[in-house]
């Protein structure tokens, strides 16, 4: 009987030693937990499956999964694959000898009863501390960068804060469906062209316009009625404008994206991105269609600039201002030294104007010109996926734009936001119940362009409700030098400044002007009346000055 229970153990041994070599290959399967701080974060936990000399990567956060990662100890080499979103398979191969190099260091620990050596490598000015074990027959490590080829790494820890540790080793045979190791690796691509992939594959973007031109006195063919995704031209072509169908979502971050670049006009001119709201009985729709004497009228010529009981102005998404004639006269003039950019990029965070920008929506662009060449732009929205402590927007959230004075129909016949000074701006406002965190983003930019002008001089915006001064500051952007090389006409003066450079009421040519959040933690449901005071600078001859100032009311349901 003991012969045979001998026999018996000795075929059990075997075929375990069997089982965990795979007939000289040996497998297995290492489970790692990831802690930040000391906590654990169980969404960044993975898994590595090991056959061999083939170790690939199974992240247990579905998000990571959108790329795979493998290592080769055999070829010395890793590789990251990535499909794209039309469907191309992309790979990126870096040998083990093109990592950094890991410092070894004296002494032992050990994890999960396996006595680990230590080492320590710096990637990109991080500190990785590293616990390894050459005794098994794997090697694997689970971060790419960290060691590959130096032995079976247990335990790493980043800058003595973000830790990766094996919670369990199976030694065991790694059936091919585990594995799950590619036939082919799809197309070798550089290192630069498979971040960019691996960057844009993490979010969705909406293109919205493309390269389309915002000029002056051309003829556009714009096909009839309201079509869905078709660019139509107002204001003698100075508005674009398109109805989009946009993602019905709110656990997002979003941006608005727009590149832009001179076709012919030399001059830097006011941007803005805005969308038309459709629910009252009037829109902005109307003047830009009809003419516009059909916006309401603010002290008998101000049209379109202010909410009332039937209509509602244009909610701003971002306001920019084009540089001195990007792209266009970048051959134009030539400065030794000097590199101008191919276009002007401009980038917000509109994530709070959410509940606007849901299902069917116009959106336009406006650029005041008058020239024919006038302008290129594109318009991107970039949806990310939002943080885990990111304060989710909901649909029902309220988002009330109530004064617009910037004239998107400027060549349409629509005045400059002249009304401050003496008159100000006031408009009245129901409250609804059921409101928290009621709060106003206000955005300001002063015009004028000479020495007088208010677009050179500090001018007091201050905001009140029902009377009472709620806020006040003096918008001013002392910055604009820094977008220097996006303004290749601009005139230079005798004492070496070019005209880019002046600080100018919070705006500069080539950049975006930020809104100002204003909190209103007093304001009650009900009637309250709003009021922006500025100083209006004096006239001189035909020069005048102006303030464009968007503002609406944010709060949370």
């Amino acid at each position: 009987m003991k012969k045979y229970t001998l026999l018996w153990l000795t075929l059990v041994i075997a075929g375990g030693i069997q089982a965990q070599s795979g007939g000289g290959k040996p497998g297995a399967e290492i489970t790692y937990g990831f802690k930040y701080n000391g906590k654990d974060v169980p969404e960044g936990g993975l898994k590595l499956f090991i056959q061999g000399d083939k170790v690939s990567y199974q992240p247990l956060n579905a998000v990571a999964q959108k790329e795979r990662k493998f290592l080769d100890n055999k070829g010395k080499a890793t590789y990251q694959v990535i499909t794209g979103k039309q469907g191309e398979q992309l790979a990126f191969r870096k040998a083990f000898a093109d990592y950094d190099k890991p410092e070894l260091l004296p002494g032992t620990d050990t994890v999960l009863g396996y006595i680990c050596k230590k080492a320590k490598v710096r990637v990109r000015s991080n500190t990785i501390e590293i616990w390894y074990t050459d005794a098994l027959q794997v090697k694997a490590t689970p971060v790419l960068e960290f060691g590959p080829g130096l032995g079976l790494i247990l335990r790493t820890l980043r800058n003595g804060t973000s830790e990766y540790i094996a919670t369990k080793v199976d030694l065991r045979n790694v059936r091919n469906e585990e594995l799950k190791w590619p036939v082919a690796m799809g197309t070798m691509v550089d290192d630069a062209t498979y971040l960019r992939q691996v960057i844009e594959n993490r979010f969705t973007t909406l293109n919205i316009f493309n390269q389309e031109q915002i000029s002056w006195g051309n003829k556009f063919n714009d096909p009839a009625n309201d079509q869905e995704n078709v660019t139509y031209h107002y204001a003698g072509g100075t508005v674009i404008l398109k109805k989009v169908k946009l993602p019905e979502t709110t656990n997002v971050t979003l941006f608005a994206e727009v590149a832009e670049q001179s076709n012919g006009d030399a001059y830097d001119r006011t941007g803005s991105v805005f969308v038309i709201p459709v629910d009252k009985k009037t829109s902005f729709l109307d003047g830009l269609k009809k003419g516009v004497k059909e916006l309401p009228a603010y002290h008998g010529k101000y049209r379109g600039v202010v909410a009332t009981d039937s209509y509602l102005p244009t909610l701003e998404l971002m306001r920019f201002f084009t540089p001195f004639g990007v792209k266009f006269y970048n051959e134009k003039t030539r400065i030794k030294g000097y590199q101008w950019a191919d276009s002007a990029v401009y980038r917000q965070d509109i994530t709070e104007l959410l509940p606007r920008l849901q299902g069917e929506v116009w959106l336009g662009i406006y650029i005041g010109n008058y020239d024919k060449g006038g302008h290129k732009v594109s318009l991107r929205l970039k949806y990310y996926p939002a943080d885990n402590d990111q304060k989710e927007i909901k649909k029902e959230d309220w988002v009330m734009p109530v004064f617009n004075t910037t004239n998107l129909m400027e060549m349409a016949d629509q005045e400059y936001g002249t009304m401050f000074g003496k008159d100000s701006l006031e408009v009245t406002v129901n409250i609804p119940e059921g409101l928290k965190n009621l709060r106003m983003r206000y955005t300001t930019t002063g015009h004028g362009g000479w020495g007088g002008g208010d677009e050179f001089n500090q001018k007091l915006n201050e905001i009140f409700v029902d009377g009472e001064r709620v806020y006040h500051f003096i918008p001013w952007r002392t910055d604009c030098g820094n977008f220097r090389l996006s303004n290749p006409s601009t005139g230079n003066f005798v004492n070496g400044l070019s005209s880019s450079d002046l600080s100018r009421s919070n705006w500069c040519p080539g950049g975006v002007t930020e809104p100002i959040t204003i909190p209103l933690p007093d304001l009650t449901p009900g009637v309250h009346t709003f009021k922006v005071a500025i100083p209006l600078g004096e006239r001189e001859g035909n020069s005048f000055s102006a303030w464009n100032v968007s503002g609406c009311l944010l709060g949370e349901k």
